[in-house]
C-alpha cells in the first residue's frame, strides 16, 4: 500500500511539473445562456435566459492549436401568453441543448500561465417547445434540431494541472435570434 501511495504521489507531482505542456484537458462550467425570439408557425414561445452548465474536453497537440468538444445545456424558459378567443392564458415552455466541436487557435502571449484563444466549428442543437391552455394538454408543440456554424473567444489561466477560463460562444438556432453563451469553466490538464 505505501508503494502504491508513493507511486500516485510521484505521478501527481510529475503531472503538475509538466502541466504547462498539457496535451489533454477536461472541464465543466457554469453558463449564462440567452436565446430569444423563439417562434414556430408564427406562435411565440418562452425565451430562454437561464443559468445552466456545460462540459468540455479537448486536445492541444501544438502550443498554438487545439481541438475541443463542448456539451451545453442551454436551459429552459417558461412564460404565459394570452390567446384571444381561447378563453384565457396559455403557458409556453422552451428547452434547448447543444453539442459543439471546435478548432481552437491560441495567441502567443508572453505570460506563461495565460492563454487568449478564439475558436470556430460546428454546433448540433436541439430546441423544443410547447404551449398548453387550461383544460388541454400540449396544444402546440415542436421539436427541431439542426447544425450551424459556431464560434467563440476567451481567456484562460492555468497553474500546474488546474485551470480556469472565461469565454463567450455564439451559434445560430433556426427560428430564434441565436444562442449567446457566457461561461466560467474549471479545467483539469493532463
Amino acid at each position: 500500500m505505501p508503494r502504491l501511495l508513493l507511486a500516485a504521489l510521484l505521478l501527481l507531482t510529475s503531472a503538475l511539473a509538466y502541466a504547462d505542456d498539457a496535451l489533454f484537458y477536461v472541464g465543466a462550467g457554469i453558463t449564462r445562456n440567452k436565446l430569444s425570439d423563439i417562434t414556430n408557425s408564427n406562435l411565440s414561445f418562452a425565451d430562454i435566459d437561464h443559468t445552466s452548465w456545460k462540459a468540455l474536453a479537448g486536445v492541444r497537440p501544438l502550443s498554438f492549436l487545439g481541438v475541443e468538444a463542448d456539451y451545453l445545456d442551454l436551459g429552459t424558459g417558461s412564460g404565459s401568453l394570452f390567446q384571444p378567443g381561447s378563453g384565457g392564458q396559455s403557458s409556453t415552455h422552451s428547452d434547448a441543448k447543444a453539442f459543439a466541436a471546435y478548432a481552437v487557435g491560441f495567441l502567443p502571449v508572453p505570460v506563461p500561465f495565460l492563454d487568449l484563444y478564439a475558436k470556430a466549428g460546428l454546433s448540433r442543437w436541439k430546441l423544443e417547445g410547447d404551449t398548453t391552455t387550461p383544460g388541454t394538454a400540449g396544444l402546440f408543440a415542436f421539436s427541431r434540431n439542426g447544425t450551424a456554424f459556431a464560434w467563440g473567444a476567451g481567456a484562460q489561466v492555468h497553474f500546474g494541472a488546474i485551470g480556469a477560463r472565461l469565454e463567450y460562444e455564439n451559434f445560430n438556432i433556426a427560428h430564434t435570434n441565436g444562442a449567446q453563451v457566457i461561461s466560467l469553466d474549471a479545467m483539469l490538464l493532463f
